[in-house]
């Protein structure tokens, strides 16, 4: 039985998105959210996201639509993971973890230009 529990947590703090499907659904209007405490994301937000941070998660009823998209992120995929199942508890169905903010990529980057 803990094999099993073990098992489960490693995979809810996976990423739930290719990179490219990632920017697909942000083209198309997606919530990118950062989990991180609001000094991690002065350091370094993606652009476009906005800083919940995940002690306040299941208040985002008021700053997001749960009928658009919500793509997560943190350092590890830990966070994102957990706010992605508290939203989910709270009536989000198209919610998705990014894991870390280093696994999306500047697209300017990924095309090969700065």
């Amino acid at each position: 039985m803990p094999a099993r529990s073990v098992l489960r947590n490693e995979y809810m703090y996976q990423a739930t998105l290719s990179p490219d499907d990632a920017y697909t659904l942000i083209e198309q209007g997606a919530q990118l959210v950062d989990v991180r405490h609001p000094h991690e994301y002065a350091r370094n937000a993606l652009p476009g996201s906005v800083n919940i941070p995940l002690q306040v998660i299941q208040q985002a009823n008021k700053q997001l639509h749960k009928d658009t998209p919500v793509l997560l992120y943190c350092n590890s995929g830990q966070r994102s993971g957990t706010a992605m199942h508290l939203l989910q508890a709270c009536g989000f169905r198209r919610v998705h973890n990014l894991g870390s903010y280093c696994n999306l990529p500047c697209r300017e980057q990924k095309n090969g230009r700065r």
